[in-house]
């Protein structure tokens, strides 16, 4: 998900509480507050020497120890002006990726990306997603693709 995509469903749905799924049945806590937001450019170069770039905004989370327990999330409209405000000291891109940074006592710090964004009633829930690491370069260094499945069902081949 971009940038532009990520505040226009805020937008869209600014009255709604903002939960964030990090893990499937698993919700940030509601002592969380958006803690910092990071422009950041990654300029690259896979292991078979060809290069790449991109931007990602990431936006922080973190559970408040002294808040432990709280029922009410943030509203989306707290979310959208925490921020319009970083935007006017450091604006967005709005095609760089978002990212979701996290993590608790029982879930490894990762960024995460917005992989949905569901209505539920007064809840706004983006569901995020680990990513797994990859080789880029697969055919420049040799690395084996899995077979394609080939559909060979013919007339009398037995498969139909």
């Amino acid at each position: 998900m971009i940038v532009k995509e990520f505040i226009d469903a805020l937008s869209a749905n600014q009255e709604k509480e903002l939960l964030f799924e990090y893990a499937p049945g698993m919700l940030v806590g509601a002592n969380y507050h958006i803690t910092e937001v990071k422009n950041v450019h990654v300029d690259s170069v896979d292991c078979g020497g060809q290069s790449d770039s991109w931007d990602e905004t990431i936006v922080q989370l973190w559970e408040s120890p002294d808040e432990i327990g709280k029922k009410d999330f943030m509203t989306v409209n707290k979310a959208l002006q925490i921020l319009k405000r970083v935007s006017k000291v450091k604006a967005f891109k709005s095609n760089s990726l978002v990212k979701i940074e996290y993590s608790n006592s029982q879930f490894h710090t990762a960024n995460l990306d917005v992989t949905t964004i569901r209505s539920n009633g007064n809840q706004l829930i983006l569901s995020l997603h680990v990513a797994s690491t990859d080789c880029k370069a697969k055919e420049l260094c040799g690395v084996p693709q899995p077979a394609e499945e080939v559909n060979s069902c013919t007339p009398g081949g037995g498969c139909c």
